[in-house]
């Protein structure tokens, strides 16, 4: 199995930026899709970008695609999700996890780990 911890989270205002950090620990990082998930007060979690297992296919919710980027360094085990533009609406407890799926899943239910989550907060 593989542990994950999240950092990176904080408070920030509308049209800044944060950089979020997921390190695994455990089994090969690389054997691992990776995802980025996130859930806001009284909503169910929700996806917001998953990479596969090189980094060469990424895929994004439409809420976020063109701002958040997210990637990975095999090397070093860390996933990574780079939020521009912030906006209030992404203010949420972002989660990565890890699937053993090929597939390009969107569905939380398919990923097999989870971190504890790191709170995001963006002002208006």
């Amino acid at each position: 199995q593989v542990q994950l911890v999240e950092s990176g989270g904080g408070l920030v205002q509308a049209g800044g930026s944060l950089r979020l950090s997921c390190a695994a620990s455990g089994r090969t990082f690389s054997s691992y899709r990776m995802g980025w998930f996130r859930q806001a007060p009284g909503k169910e979690r929700e996806f917001v970008s998953t990479i596969s297992r090189v980094g060469v296919n990424r895929y994004y919710s439409d809420a976020v695609k063109g701002r958040f980027t997210i990637s990975r360094d095999n090397a070093k085990n860390t996933l990574y999700l780079q939020m521009n533009s912030l906006k209030p609406e992404d203010t949420a407890v972002y989660y990565c996890a890890a699937a053993s799926t090929y597939l390009a899943t969107t569905a939380s239910d398919d990923y097999n780990y989870w971190g504890q989550g790191t709170q995001v907060t963006v002002s208006s």
